[in-house]
């Protein structure tokens, strides 16, 4: 009977060493995971204020959704963290109750014999009296060994007694720890509850946003291919100016030629006429005086022809190529001189440099001329041409002009200031023409 009430001892041990490794090991997976959560729930807290600081900037729909995007991702983390967790939780509550099936089993069977050994001592209790049961025996040693049984099974019963309730004090520490468990169970329940109520509300803002981007994509895109036709127009229209002042300058010239002709024609009819009239006066001198000696005529020297003032004009630009201001102060350049790429697709010229300003720049002439042509771009704004001899500078998208036409200018003189348009951007077009061959801006300005 000790023999057996040492082996139920061992097992019990036994019992609470096997309990508690599975214990200790999920321990260790759940404290990772629960730091991980952590780090998570800071990552959807950064991402939070980032979302904030992207919806103040209603344009920046790209950053939003991109923030929305990755805050689902790590919710979706979060979620998939608990449910983890929940998983080794559940493992713990059936470890938990095997643990305690096998215990209530346990004191059970304890209990079941101790009843039983009661049952017995009860039935037997007259026969089986200590006193008489030592007083009966036929020897001083038969007694002693009777004590010493009855020494023996007092203790067997206790500890048996108290092996009982060590097991029932475990159980209920069990019974305390699968409660602990299931009440950790359902705080994490809640809050995947919620995290997934958080994920569908992120998700339905996360398919308006696409909508809404897609569609501000569709307007960018329009706008895009709108800007790129106006722009092609302003080159052709500012093309067809510069044709248009081309032709006037040599209508202009062609009729000062004629008249300059004209001019020269009537002055030869009356040198010949007045040439003839001295002849005959000379004639009649010669006759009344034939013994004089006849004076011979010079012919003066004609001065070499000056220059025209087109001509010096052209001739004094020319000279400052390479030293020219710039026409504006910029932030960025938008498109250099030449053919390139545009942003709704296929390629267009560009006869001058395109500018990103500061909202109101303010323009100026890069150099003194005569203002032949204030004009209206396709776009609604305001175009200013200055010419120099044979060249002449443009000066596109302005929202006012402080100069008029067939007005002179100085170098650096004001002639307007930049249009901003309703995308918030100021963007100013300079360009430089030699009769009608466009020229590289790039090269004249310093």
């Amino acid at each position: 009977m000790i023999y057996r009430s040492r082996q139920l001892l061992q097992i019990l041990v036994a019992v609470v060493i096997l309990f508690s490794l599975p214990i200790v090991s999920n321990a260790q997976t759940k404290k990772q995971l629960e730091k991980e959560k952590q780090q998570i729930e800071q990552q959807i807290k950064k991402l939070n204020q980032e979302l904030a600081s992207a919806k103040k900037d209603t344009k920046n729909s790209t950053a939003q959704l991109k923030v929305l995007n990755q805050r689902i991702k790590e919710r979706t983390r979060l979620i998939n963290n608990i449910n983890a967790q929940m998983s080794i939780i559940d493992g713990q509550i059936a470890h938990t109750q095997d643990s305690m099936q096998q215990l209530q089993a346990r004191i059970d069977s304890l209990k079941a014999e101790y009843g039983k050994i009661i049952r017995v001592l009860y039935s037997e209790r007259s026969s089986l009296d200590r006193t008489n049961l030592m007083l009966d025996a036929d020897s001083y040693n038969k007694a002693f060994l009777r004590r010493k049984y009855f020494q023996e099974y007092s203790r067997y019963r206790k500890m048996q007694a108290a092996a009982i309730r060590a097991q029932e004090d475990e159980l209920k520490g069990i019974n305390l720890n699968l409660v602990k468990q299931k009440n950790e169970k359902n705080t994490l329940l809640n809050q995947e509850k919620k995290e997934k109520e958080e994920l569908a509300k992120e998700q339905s803002q996360q398919q308006q946003q696409v909508k809404k981007s897609q569609q501000r994509e569709k307007d960018l895109t329009a706008q895009l291919t709108k800007k790129e036709k106006e722009r092609v127009k302003l080159q052709q229209q500012i093309q067809r100016i510069i044709n248009e002042e081309i032709a006037k300058a040599r209508k202009a010239a062609e009729a000062e030629r004629k008249a300059k002709e004209a001019a020269e024609k009537k002055a030869r009819e009356e040198a010949a006429k007045k040439q003839k009239t001295n002849n005959k006066t000379t004639k009649k001198t010669a006759d009344n005086k034939s013994t004089s000696k006849p004076v011979e005529k010079k012919t003066p020297n004609k001065p070499a022809p000056e220059p025209t003032a087109t001509d010096a004009a052209s001739t004094d630009f020319a000279a400052n190529k390479g030293k020219l201001s710039w026409p504006v102060y910029y932030k960025k350049v938008a498109r250099e001189y030449g053919r390139y790429t545009h942003e709704s697709g296929g390629q267009n010229m560009n006869n001058g440099i395109d500018l990103i300003t500061s909202s109101g720049a303010e323009v100026t002439a890069v150099y003194k001329g005569k203002v032949t042509r204030v004009f209206t771009c396709p776009n609604g704004t305001k175009g200013i041409i200055i010419r120099h001899g044979e060249y002449m500078t443009v000066y596109a998208n302005l929202s006012n002009v402080t100069v008029k036409e067939n007005t002179t200018v100085s170098t650096k003189q004001k002639i307007g200031t930049v249009q901003t348009g309703s995308d918030g951007v100021s963007e100013f077009s300079f360009q430089i023409w030699k009769s009608t061959q466009s020229q590289n801006p790039r090269s004249w300005l310093k």
